[in-house]
């Protein structure tokens, strides 16, 4: 199917993966929501073949990972398959701070793209809803006496918003007298960043049921606090867990879109990739791999922080497995870690990424290399996508295809999706077929029963390729506490920065012999994961100097510009 000017009626949309208008819940002309009946009512249909989109260790602006997950869902489209392309919801604090959201772009986004971007679906809004009326429900308690004992100084639960906002990063609450609560320190975050929001993309179930017996407990395991006797204090102790979860029955649901060339996109969740598993939700995954061929889904960041979260804590809990990983490189970030350019978030790239310079593409194909390694180890082949630019040359992605087929890739193509759509991407869509077709034997990085320090240990060393890792006494004293508490069985989820292998962002190509700090660790027993810090994430990002926002508009037809 080829591009088109408007987006096709959500029911033609849904017909393309056999379902009827019974079968979902249309929202306005273009969107419907997809509920967890599905997988009762269709439990006796074979899943599709699943493949995850990652990358190598990115520049700022990113690689690319969402244009071509959608336009290779396309290209499958165009070659006869039944595929579907299942992503997170776009952050609007990311669009409006950045230019060009979690839709895709060029000729190959989502569509209607403005609504996408944002205004995609109510979810985050719930979500938002949800994570503050535990907050409000916290300071009431406090309020009223503290019948529960909540240690104030233990309470870790802060408010979300769905902007980015500096001044509320720390704040002060309940000032102006008892009537307006008990004073304390506070903080707000992203939406992104509230557990809620991951336990969500967490949700597993067979059938409808266990799918809502599964958000209930998840939402009551929330730890918020200790008791001043030390007790875990979750929310069903404060009595609100039934409310939260009644609010998010609706957001439960994963959204059906589709791309510019019609092609069905399922979009849910839209978690922080930095300190959550950084992907689409389970729920959404598994009603697409019912009603199609293939699903084509999307790890946050490259294979060391999205990739193994994605396997490690997204499969380990639904049980569903990739036969295929898709690894996105561009030749402007491989001369990065070749050496190339001060590259610095929030400005432009150089120049002389875009300039031919095969001797600093060898120096920083060290870099894809280690990323071939990890998705390796996983089991599954592996395919190397380079979404080319307008600027890119042929001979350096001869030399990327040779490099990545000699570390052990399934092959290299050249992804032009954004200038072509889909048929820039047949020649990678028929070699991912190929390669997902391939006997295989998917596995996990570490077992559940690994002691919580040995498991960072192990994604310290294997995934990131350090030395080993540096634990401080109260780090250590924390996990024994874990263990100890029954969460020691739990995945572990590493909180680093994504522009380096290692923790240190300066560190390019592939860094060695490093010791991985872990300076905290946290609990997320809704989410059913312990965080371990190597560096202070921020959980709400601030405005840069001429925020993307200021190109927003709308034109004399009422139509939205200025989003790409």
């Amino acid at each position: 199917m080829s591009n088109f000017e408007s987006p096709l009626p959500i029911a033609r949309v849904a017909e393309q993966m056999g379902l009827g208008l019974d079968d979902i819940e249309p929202h306005g002309k273009y969107r419907a929501k997809m509920s967890p009946d599905l997988l009762t009512r269709f439990s006796d249909r074979p899943n599709g073949k699943y493949i995850v989109v990652t990358s190598i260790t990115p520049t700022p602006p990113g690689e690319g990972k969402t244009t071509t997950a959608i336009g290779l869902a396309m290209g499958m489209n165009r070659m006869g398959y039944r595929a579907a392309v299942s992503l997170r919801q776009s952050s609007l604090g990311a669009v409006l701070n950045y230019r060009g959201g979690s839709a895709g772009g060029g000729s190959a986004r989502l569509e209607p793209y403005a609504l996408m971007n944002l205004n995609a679906s109510s979810d985050h809004h719930v979500i938002a809803l949800a994570n503050n009326l535990l907050a409000s429900c916290i300071d009431n308690v406090l309020v009223h006496g503290n019948p529960l004992e909540l240690d104030p100084f233990s309470l870790a639960w802060s408010r979300v918003i769905q902007i980015s906002d500096r001044a509320l990063r720390q704040v002060l609450t309940g000032l102006g007298g008892r009537e307006n609560g008990t004073p304390r320190e506070a903080r707000f975050d992203a939406v992104t960043a509230s557990e809620v929001m991951a336990l969500i993309g967490l949700v597993n179930g067979a059938d409808e049921q266990t799918t809502w017996r599964d958000l209930r407990a998840r939402v009551g395991r929330i730890v918020i606090g200790r008791s001043r006797r030390g007790k875990w204090m979750t929310a069903d102790d404060l009595g609100c867990a039934g409310a939260m979860t009644a609010l998010l029955q609706e957001a439960l649901k994963p959204n059906l879109v589709q791309t510019n060339e019609g092609t069905p996109a399922f979009v849910h969740t839209g978690t922080l990739g930095h300190i959550a598993h950084g992907a689409s939700s389970i729920l959404a995954d598994r009603i697409a791999l019912r009603t199609n061929d293939y699903v084509i889904t999307e790890a946050a960041f490259g294979s060391d922080l999205g990739l193994e979260k994605f396997i490690d804590i997204k499969c380990r809990v639904s049980g569903i497995m990739p036969n295929a990983i898709v690894l996105v490189a561009t030749l402007r970030a491989l001369k990065m870690h070749g050496g190339v350019g001060k590259v610095v978030a929030g400005k432009a790239l150089p120049d002389d990424l875009h300039k031919e310079n095969l001797h600093a593409l060898e120096r920083g194909a060290s870099n894809l290399l280690k990323h071939i390694e990890n998705a390796k180890m996983f089991g599954v082949p592996v395919i190397v996508a380079v979404n080319r630019f307008a600027r890119d040359n042929d001979r350096e992605i001869a030399r990327v295809e040779q490099l990545a087929r000699e570390a052990g890739a399934e092959g290299t193509y050249a992804s032009d999706v954004y200038a072509r759509g889909g048929a820039g991407a047949i020649s990678l869509a028929e070699a991912t077929v190929h390669a997902a077709n391939k006997p295989a034997q998917a596995k996990l990085l570490y077992v559940n029963a690994l002691p919580l320090r040995d498991k960072i240990e192990r994604i310290a060393t294997q995934i990131y390729g350090g030395g080993g890792i540096e634990l401080s006494s109260s780090v250590e004293e924390k996990l024994t506490q874990l263990t100890e508490q029954g969460f020691g069985e739990l995945p572990v989820c590493i909180a680093k920065t994504h522009l380096s292998l290692s923790h240190e962002e300066k560190h390019k190509g592939r860094p060695k012999n490093f010791k991985l700090p872990i300076r905290d660790v946290r609990l997320a027993a809704g989410a059913g994961y312990v965080i371990a810090f190597a560096n202070e994430i921020r959980t709400m990002s601030g405005m840069p100097a001429r925020p993307a926002l200021e190109q927003i508009d709308i034109d004399a037809a009422g139509n939205i510009i200025g989003l790409e």
